[in-house]
């Protein structure tokens, strides 16, 4: 095999591979030695097939095969023999190739940058915190009260309003045949006024009643409904409503605590704070994780792959055309040269910090077990219940959503890495700074010293991952 760099320019090598005819041809004979083994031909016993019968009948097809494998074999081998670590696939184009003749290709390979990472050790990373307190557990409390209030039945004898409930029998009946039909009446059942519960106009004229009133409700099913025989029908429900009650706000004890499952108040109390106390530690995380991409990308200044830098681009594009949809025209977004330009920045940093990632990962040969994938898939399918088994089978079969799923765990592994090594400074916060959203676009415009952009969109957010840690991740 003879390899000849024909260009070399920044990141981009482009060479060329001539693989001789007699090793083409001895591939191809052994191809056809695998035919013969199972080849069938009127005339001949099985395996008994001559060389020459068979080069006429499959010699085309084995030399397509040939081709592809040589490519595929002889590709690998340049890449390891020259030390090479693409970015992307290698571009391939086959210029000779025939029967009896050199395999002539191209190759054009992206490289994946050389740069030196930073001392991790020097990093100085601040990390916000919020301690659940007392205050914010109460307030919390008097919420889930709010939610779970009681009703006590109205002694006054006034008129129902918007937010009681009410206690009724109804009987229905449609006016075309005066037929009441299944799901038309109920015993004893309990109705909030102005929840929307019930068909449109129902809730409405059992407002301004008052107890053992008799009210005939005149409605009409709306066009599309669950049942096609009631759909569109005008129908009268003869209502009889025995009790009027108004919320009541829930007193919040160990009888409180109780009806939603906790021995005690204190015990209930102890799960909200511990439940809060989750929530603003993920905060938390998030904000130092956001912290220290921000510090690696200040670390880091290098060209980044094009290949790589333009399939982020379409990734983001992709994903604001999907969120844009009224803003989309003839497939194209609807955005300014300030805003592509924006996003192409965005693209740019995921991309260096997806590199810087790996490397370092690659350097301390940090790996994504198949335990840690597995907690991720059953993650992802607890979200999901009642269809934990097509989410698993969908990931069992779907080798790219796999990867995909890879990347962030690989990437929170790295981050929790790197935490360890960097010095970590905890800062006590509000929970309104805790909880203050910021972008990728607003580093960048920070960085530049300029305003923030127009371009925000959920796709510029840093809890998306960059194209680079994919690759990094499938690579560990």
């Amino acid at each position: 095999m003879q390899v000849k760099e024909l260009k070399s320019e920044g990141l981009v090598r482009e060479l060329e591979v001539v693989l001789p005819a007699n090793e083409i041809g001895r591939r191809v004979d052994e191809r056809l030695k695998d035919y013969a083994k199972s080849a069938r031909m009127p005339g001949f016993r099985p395996g008994k097939v001559p060389a020459q019968v068979l080069k006429q009948r499959y010699g085309r097809a084995v030399l397509g095969e040939v081709l592809e494998s040589a490519v595929n074999d002889t590709t690998q081998k340049v890449l390891q023999d020259k030390g090479l670590r693409p970015a992307i696939q290698p571009k391939i184009e086959v210029k000779e190739f025939d029967e009896g003749k050199d395999l002539k290709y191209t190759m054009e390979v992206e490289l994946l940058p050389e740069f030196e990472v930073t001392d991790l050790k020097s990093l100085k990373l601040t990390k916000p915190v919020v301690k659940a307190d007392a205050a914010a557990v109460g307030e919390a409390l008097e919420r889930i009260a709010k939610n779970n209030r009681d009703t006590k039945k109205i002694e006054t004898g006034r008129a129902s309003k918007k937010g009681d409930v009410i206690l009724m029998d109804f009987h229905g009946r449609t006016k075309a045949d005066n037929k009441p039909h299944p799901g038309m009446h109920a015993h004893g059942h309990k109705l909030e006024l102005g929840s929307g519960q019930f068909i449109p106009g129902f809730e409405d004229q059992l407002t301004g009643r008052k107890a053992g009133e008799k009210v005939e409700v005149h409605v009409t099913f709306p066009e599309v409904y669950h049942s096609e025989e009631l759909a569109g029908q005008d129908a009268i429900f003869d209502v009889d409503i025995h009790e009027i009650h108004e919320p009541a706000d829930a007193a919040i004890d160990d009888d409180f605590a109780k009806k939603l499952g906790f021995d005690d108040l204190t015990a209930l109390k102890g799960a909200v704070e511990k439940q809060m106390q989750s929530e603003y530690d993920q905060q938390s995380r998030m904000k130092l994780k956001r912290s220290l991409l921000d510090a690696l990308d200040d670390a880091h200044s290098f060209a980044v792959p094009q290949g790589m830098l333009d399939l982020e681009f379409q990734n983001i594009q992709q994903q604001i055309r999907l969120e844009r949809q009224n803003e989309v025209k003839d497939g194209k977004l609807d955005l300014t040269d300030e805003e592509m330009e924006e996003l192409r920045a965005i693209a740019e940093r995921r991309v260096r910090l997806g590199l810087v990632l790996s490397e370092i990962g690659r350097q301390n040969n940090i790996q994504i077990t198949d335990q840690e994938l597995q907690r991720a898939v059953i993650a992802e399918a607890q979200r999901y219940p009642g269809q934990e088994a097509v989410v698993f089978d969908y990931y069992r079969k779907n080798r790219q959503a796999l990867d995909a799923l890879r990347a962030p765990v690989f990437e929170d592994k790295m981050v929790d890495f790197i935490s360890q090594l960097a010095t970590i400074e905890e800062k006590p916060v509000s929970v309104e700074e805790l909880t203050a959203e910021e972008d990728e676009e607003s580093y960048l415009e920070r960085k530049k010293g300029g305003k923030k952009g127009k371009a925000k969109s959920a796709a510029a957010d840093e809890g998306k991952k960059a194209s680079g840690a994919k690759k990094a991740s499938k690579k560990e």
